[in-house]
């Protein structure tokens, strides 16, 4: 599946349009709501609740954002949508409610994000739980990820939902986590045909790679993360067709979205 034109059309907006200072926390409701009430695309993040349910946040760990520890997967759906994000009055929103509340207006961009470790193979309770969460959403959306085997699953059990891969240089400076094997292997960006991805999402420090040269000669949409300025964004869209940021306000590129009924 191509990627819908409104990723190219409209800016997106990195976890939601969030300011802390605002107290709008990233993937929070009241971020979306503000990248809603701008004309935003957005993008979001999931992770697995301890019941199976796919939940709007970045981390693995609730440790940077509430007053919790510890892994999320380690409570329940309920529970995590009652635990405050530090900084703002929203919990944690369930996928399902940031559907809902974004209900078409504007496109979603939602990252698988990885529970492997690795970027194996160990996959498919949260990629199955986010294909269930968008069964009959009408809205134009999409799915990437690190991992490959992740957009496997995609390709194999929704292959109607349009599908990218998340990509960078993975620098061993900023992937410790990561085996210099995979890393190495993540860079060559090779997993494109196999899973059928419809785009890339590649780190904004790194579109000079030749690699992402030959995948835009091929006609592959190539957006970027995360684009922090005006200036940054100037200088990306010499390659890319499309821009994550977060800190400041780009233009919107399309009028806003009529209000939610």
């Amino acid at each position: 599946m191509r990627l819908p034109q409104g990723f190219l059309t409209r800016p997106i907006a990195h976890r939601g349009l969030h300011d802390r200072s605002a107290g709008r926390i990233e993937n929070s409701i009241a971020a979306y709501e503000a990248a809603l009430t701008r004309g935003y695309a957005i993008e979001l993040d999931t992770q697995l609740s301890a019941d199976g349910v796919p939940m709007a946040f970045h981390d693995a760990r609730l440790d940077r954002l509430t007053d919790a520890t510890g892994p999320v997967d380690d409570l329940t759906a309920d529970a995590l949508s009652r635990l405050p994000l530090l900084g703002g009055r929203d919990g944690i929103p369930r996928l399902a409610e940031v559907l809902d509340h974004v209900a078409g207006r504007v496109p979603l961009l939602i990252e698988i994000k990885d529970r492997d470790g690795d970027m194996g193979p160990d996959v498919g309770p949260l990629e199955r739980a986010v294909i269930a969460a968008l069964d009959g959403y009408a809205g134009d959306v999409a799915v990437m990820s690190f991992n490959p085997h992740s957009i496997a699953c995609f390709r194999d059990e929704a292959p109607h939902l349009p599908r990218g891969l998340v990509t960078a240089a993975f620098h061993a400076r900023t992937w410790p986590h990561l085996t210099e094997a995979t890393r190495e292997r993540l860079a060559g960006i090779p997993d494109l045909d196999r899973v059928g991805a419809g785009f890339v999402s590649h780190e904004a420090e790194a579109l000079d790679m030749p690699r992402i040269e030959e995948i835009k000669a091929a006609g592959l949409p190539v957006l970027c993360w995360t684009v922090r300025s005006a200036a940054q964004e100037a200088m990306v869209r010499r390659i890319a067709d499309g821009v994550t940021f977060e800190g400041y306000l780009p233009e919107p590129g399309m009028a806003p979205p009529v209000p939610h009924e």
